[in-house]
């Protein structure tokens, strides 16, 4: 059932239409121009006329962390993907300009008004393999600060792609991490010093998501592939690759609500010599504020009885939307339990500037 349904009134309107246009100039600082288009031209093509357009213009919630600009947009490639939107050729080839296209694109909407409404019901499912290489440079970092070995608790893991970071090869600024032969090799453009070598030593891997998805079944693959900008071709094959992995073998991936998870994960047994690592990449943003702080109180928590047999780690690569970047921030106890900031990422995993402080 559809939560933030009203009818669009003239102020709640505007606040939308700037959300889209929020969304397309982080689009464009993220290299993705084609994508901005689409935003602006969907900006420009929605009205009231449609029960899409009603929904979208009267959002309730706040447009820009609800991801509301990429549900559509979501919607919208999925049409053109499956040969159901040819009229939007123009925009989703890089042809055409989002002026050119708004008489168009709102002629597309009320024919497609049905189809597209579903995809306003749940945030985008953006679940990128390539983020891995900036949660991979926070754990170098805590296994130089506290030993590699590890067991890893992800939150927010959507269809559980990041789940597989110990199966996929990254080659982070020269230092080599994962097995040589995986089928997802992950080279990103280097920026700065390079990054500790102390390589993990990964034990475990689970993951929990209020809604995850099994993305081995043909649907939600499709729905995965939805939501990759049209602009990187790259990243249509990195999933696919990512997937085919969990054909072969599952993630531990459970559905949770983050914060429940988080305590309940921190309150089992830990062994000597390992530590447990919290990591999560682009979904603190789509959490509430009570959910955060009980995250964050937890973790401090544990951090205050974390000994060196027994340390915990914390790397979170997040959205910093002022600056149009992501941040990687790692903490880790005991000691440096204060968060630091030890570089920037490309959204979808192009590029990592790993700047840690002297």
């Amino acid at each position: 059932m559809m939560t933030d349904r009203i009818e669009a009134s003239g102020h709640s309107a505007d606040i939308v239409r700037a959300a889209f246009e929020i969304q397309a100039a982080y689009c464009d600082a993220n290299q993705a121009p084609i994508t901005a288009q689409i935003c602006s031209a969907l900006a420009g093509g929605l009205s009231a006329a449609t029960e899409t357009g009603r929904v979208v213009l009267g959002w309730t919630g706040n447009a820009v962390a609800d991801g509301l600009v990429l549900r559509l947009v979501g919607g919208v490639h999925d049409l053109w993907l499956t040969g159901d939107a040819p009229e939007l050729d123009g925009l989703f080839k890089g042809e055409a300009r989002a002026d050119d296209m708004l008489p168009i694109v709102a002629a597309f909407l009320e024919r497609q008004d049905a189809a597209l409404l579903p995809w306003l019901d749940s945030p985008p499912q953006t679940n990128e393999p390539g983020r891995s290489a900036s949660l991979m440079t926070g754990l170098l970092h805590l296994a130089a600060r506290h030993g590699g070995r590890m067991e890893i608790i992800e939150i927010g893991s959507s269809a559980g792609l990041n789940l597989l970071i110990d199966r996929f090869h990254m080659d982070l600024g020269g230092v080599k991490v994962g097995p040589e032969n995986s089928t997802v090799q992950i080279t990103p453009e280097w920026r700065g010093s390079p990054p500790p070598h102390t390589l993990p030593d990964i034990l475990s891997v689970r993951g929990s998501d209020i809604q995850p998805m099994d993305a081995t079944r043909p649907a939600n693959e499709r729905r995965l592939l939805a939501y990759i900008w049209q602009d990187h071709p790259a990243r249509f094959e990195r999933v696919a690759k990512a997937i085919a992995m969990q054909r072969e073998r599952a993630v531990d991936l459970v559905k949770a609500d983050a914060a429940y998870w988080v305590e309940a994960q921190l309150a089992l047994p830990q062994d000597d010599g390992v530590m447990r690592v919290l990591m999560h990449s682009i979904m603190w943003q789509y959490m509430d504020e009570p959910r955060q702080r009980r995250i964050t109180q937890a973790m401090e928590a544990a951090g205050a009885k974390a000994t060196p047999d027994r340390p915990l780690g914390w790397v979170a690569v997040e959205a910093n939307r002022n600056l149009s970047r992501h941040d990687i921030v790692i903490r880790s106890w005991p000691g440096h339990g204060e968060p630091m900031l030890i570089g920037h990422a490309h959204a979808h995993g192009f590029w990592v500037e790993h700047s840690p402080p002297a």
